[in-house]
């Protein structure tokens, strides 16, 4: 089954995983986000991803998921081809109800998380847990990109699992996220599995993945510098600065790094704040962090 947002050669293109803006309450500035969501796709971002990592989706609830989603679309936003959502959950059932708010709003890809609670499980477990899924969304036409992020999850996704679930739903599975990190995990996925849409989440391996036939990027980084980003997607050619910048954000918490970045590129001081348990950057570490991009791309 071929979706939309997917053509014959699987390309996905640039997708940036949207960082979420707050207010000093910590409700969500859903103006705002639609905003940002918008000018990153004028930007060159082929999609949006929500409720994902940088975006601290674990802490949108299910009522907030909607009305971002509404949000995205009342500024044109195109939820099938310009969408893509966050599923994590350590329960079958939220998992499904996550989904269902997305399908329901016309979205064809979802990015979704093993579940995460439980550590030290096996493959079969995770194999029955993601089964489950599959089976109650089946009747939804709706991509699953796989995502594979244990520094966050503790719950690695591998090549066998992946094979296993890949003959189980074919059409369904679509694609793999790999944010782990690890080059000897992302070549032999990449080899295994390119019949897949590969996309890589550490911007350090984005280029030299694409040489080998990833099809894009779900990117944190994307809300800062998608420009910058664009050439690695598509000519696969590699820019030292993205590495240096990588390594500089990963000095602290990256998701109020990314959100400080913004912050600093922006000049919009809405941006630092993040939902507990969370804490933002010290003024000093964003001062650095500042100083340390404005010493790559110019300030």
């Amino acid at each position: 089954m071929l979706f939309m947002g997917q053509d014959t050669n699987n390309r996905f293109g640039l997708s940036c995983a949207l960082a979420l803006p707050l207010k000093d309450d910590g409700l969500i500035d859903y103006r705002f986000l639609a905003a940002h969501a918008r000018s990153c796709l004028d930007a060159g971002c082929a999609s949006v991803t929500v409720f994902g990592t940088t975006g601290e989706g674990a802490s949108v609830s299910l009522t907030e998921r909607g009305e971002i989603l509404g949000a995205l679309l009342s500024v044109g936003i195109n939820p099938r081809t310009q969408i893509v959502g966050g599923i994590a959950s350590a329960s079958i059932g939220d998992a499904v109800e996550q989904i269902r708010i997305l399908s329901d709003t016309g979205c064809g890809r979802i990015l979704l998380a093993p579940p995460f609670y439980f550590k030290g499980v096996r493959d079969e477990g995770l194999y029955d847990w993601f089964a489950r899924v599959l089976e109650k969304i089946a009747h939804r036409s709706i991509g699953v990109i796989l995502y594979h992020i244990p520094s966050v999850t503790q719950v690695p996704l591998s090549i066998e699992l992946i094979s296993r679930l890949k003959a189980s739903f074919a059409g369904t599975i679509i694609g793999i996220k790999d944010s782990g990190g690890d080059w000897a995990f992302t070549e032999p996925l990449l080899r295994t599995h390119g019949d897949l849409t590969i996309l890589i989440g550490d911007e350090r391996h984005l280029a030299a993945g694409v040489r080998l036939g990833a099809k894009g990027a779900i990117s944190g980084l994307a809300n800062i510098c998608p420009a910058v980003l664009l050439p690695l997607i598509e000519q696969g050619k590699d820019d030292s600065r993205v590495i240096d910048l990588v390594a500089a954000v990963l000095k602290y918490p990256v998701i109020p790094a990314v959100k400080a970045l913004l912050a600093h590129r922006s000049g919009d001081k809405r941006w630092l704040t993040v939902r507990p348990p969370l804490v933002g950057l010290s003024g000093e570490e964003a001062r650095a962090l500042g100083a340390a991009y404005n010493a790559l791309f110019g300030g």
